[in-house]
Parts: C-alpha cells; structure tokens; sequence
C-alpha cells in the first residue's frame, strides 16, 4: 500500500519565535544613593591602595587621585596599569564603599596647544589618564583645558576640543566621563570664564563630558561666594553658561587670593577669603544636592587632610570620626614592638659593642 502523503502546512505560531527581551536598564552606581559625599585628593605615594585606605580611614566616602605623576611626562612603560593592580584596586575601592572616583590629569597636560612638541605629548599623556582611568574603574577624569597662549581663545578653544576627541579615539569610555576644570583665568589659560568651558563642550557633544568646578578658582575668577545672595548669582550665570545639569564635581577650596585676583592659591576650608558661613550654604544648597564635594586643600600638617574633611562633614550636620586605623591623617602601619636589647654576652661580646637587635 502506497504510504500517505503528508502535505499539511503547520500553522505559524509567534510564541514559537525567540524573542529576546530588551536589555536590563543599567543600574546607577552604589554611590549615587541620595547620601552627602565628601572626598578629597589622596597621595598615591605608597601605593594606588593605600590612597583608598587613606581615605576611608580619614572619614571620606569619595576621594580624586592622581594615576601616575602630575608633573612628569609619562614613559611608555607608565601609561598603563597591570591588570592584576588594576583588579585588586577596583575590588578595595568597592569593599570601602568609596564612590565617586575622580582622577585629575596630569598638570603638564595643555589641551589647547598649538605647539606640536607639546601637543603630541599633551595627546599622549591624555589618552593615557584616559587608559588608566577606565582600569581603575574611575568615574570621572578632570582635566585643566589649558592654554590660549599667543594665538587667539577661538583657536585655543578647537584646539582643546579636538585634542580631547584624538584623546577618546579607540576607546570606550563606559561609566567614565571627562570633566573640564574652570581655572582662576590667571594669564592666557582657559576655563577662567564659563563660556569657554561651554564651547568646548559643545565641540565634543558625542562624548560623555561635564564640568568640575572649584570654588577657589571661581572666587579668584571674580565669582562672589561670600553671601547667600552672590551663591544664588553664581549659580544662576553658571546654569546660564553650561547648565548646572553639567556639574557632576565640584573642588571645595577655600581662596588665600582676594575676590577677582586671578591667582590659584588654595587655603584650608573657612581659613580663607571665602570663609567657613560660604562653605556652609553651598555644601546644603538644593540646586548641588548629589554632587560629590572634594578638598585640595593644603597639607601644611599632618593630619590636615583629616581636619579639612572633618570641617566639611561638620558644615552638612554630620559629625565623623577617623577611622580606628587613621592617625594623625594618615593609615597606622602596625607597630614594631620595640624590643629591649639585653647586654651582650661577656663570652662572645665586648665591652661596649652595639647591642643589634635581629643581626
């Protein structure tokens, strides 16, 4: 018997499809919960952790670092950091609950240079505090925009923005983004008016940008922190300029350089020109509420940095203690045990003969 042919059609049914579902909706980061941080700029002089540990250690829950050294054009060998540094300095950043991150770049770095010497290696040096950023995890990088020079602020301008995009190329910059730093406009730099800040965000528009501004620079610039009502109009002109929505970071310094001076001079926070009642109104104003406030204040003591961001905890109504392993600013090291020589022996020793404990 011939076999029975099979010609039905099977009905099409959607739920057959695989449909993938849209992807989870990034989560925001731990430390934009609604809480006051405060931070200020760490020494990484013994070490990328110890700068974390510093920091947790003299109450801060932010803190800004350098990635390398700010005052020497990096080597080859220093543009990155080792994976395996890189990976346990992400996962103590994250059990100390420390956040944000910035990284400010290097100071030799002059993104509006024309020069070719100094821009190649300004280029350099910028793509590589961008590497080493995105290895720590770092959630902003602040960088001066640099020098107008001879050439006019339109061209210097470009030039910064252009510089930042060569900078980016090749990279992804997930989590991370680049802050422009307003300057105190002292001779030809750039940033000493919001405008130029704006302009060179606007030519870099498909980057994730912002602004960090410190209160010193803004002070000597000619902002007038003093009062409630100079805020209010600071704040209004840099809505007006680059939108406060821009402002992710803002570096409390109090100012030794009177109002409109033009000079960079940093002081301990209600010791300068701007004043303790100033610093109290802008770390509680509602249009800065989730910004992260960090100190570069002197080090002219140990135990400054400690006092600096105990004096800003205490302006929000929080008071906070050192860590139990702080001292004086500074992580304890454990302590050596100081042993008592005993005198030597008079068999094997000699009158006089320095008693070398461990030898």
């Amino acid at each position: 018997m011939d076999e029975q042919q099979h010609n039905s059609i099977l009905a099409y049914d959607a739920t057959d499809e695989y449909c993938p579902g849209p992807p989870p909706e990034p989560q925001p980061p731990f430390w934009q919960d609604g809480s006051i941080r405060i931070g200020i700029h760490t020494s990484i002089a013994r070490s990328l952790l110890d700068a974390l540990d510093t920091a947790r250690g003299i109450g801060c829950n932010a803190l800004q670092i350098f990635s390398a050294s700010p005052r020497m054009w990096p080597q080859r060998t220093g543009l990155r950091i080792p994976a395996d540094q890189a990976e346990r300095f992400r996962a103590r950043r994250a059990e100390l609950r420390l956040g944000p991150l910035a990284v400010h770049a290097n100071y030799l770095i002059n993104l509006g240079s024309t020069d070719r010497v100094i821009r190649a290696r300004s280029l350099q040096a910028m793509h590589g505090e961008l590497v080493r950023a995105l290895a720590l995890g770092a959630d902003y990088l602040t960088v001066h925009p640099g020098s107008a020079g001879t050439r006019g602020v339109a061209a210097a301008v470009a030039a910064a923005a252009d510089a930042i995009r060569q900078a980016a190329r090749g990279l992804k910059l997930d989590g991370l983004r680049i802050l422009l730093e307003n300057t105190a406009g002292q001779g030809s730099l750039l940033g000493g008016k919001l405008d130029e800040l704006r302009a060179v965000l606007e030519a870099c528009d498909d980057l994730p940008m912002g602004v960090c501004l410190d209160t010193a620079h803004l002070f000597a610039a000619g902002y007038d922190l003093r009062s409630e009502s100079g805020l209010d109009a600071t704040l209004a002109a840099i809505d007006a300029a680059i939108g406060l929505e821009r402002v992710f970071v803002l570096h409390v310094n109090d100012s030794k350089a009177p109002l409109g001076s033009r000079l960079d001079r940093h002081e301990h926070i209600g010791k300068g020109r701007i004043g303790r009642a100033a610093f109290a109104r802008l770390l509680n104003h509602r249009l800065l509420a989730g910004r992260a406030f960090i100190a570069e204040t002197p080090m002219d003591r140990p135990g400054d940095d400690r006092r600096n961001v105990a004096a800003l905890w205490r302006l929000v109504g929080v008071k906070v203690k050192a860590g139990p392993k702080a001292h004086d600013g500074f992580p304890s090291r454990r302590r050596t045990t100081k042993v008592r020589a005993k005198p030597p022996s008079r068999k094997g020793g000699r009158k006089g003969a320095h008693p070398c404990v461990g030898c």
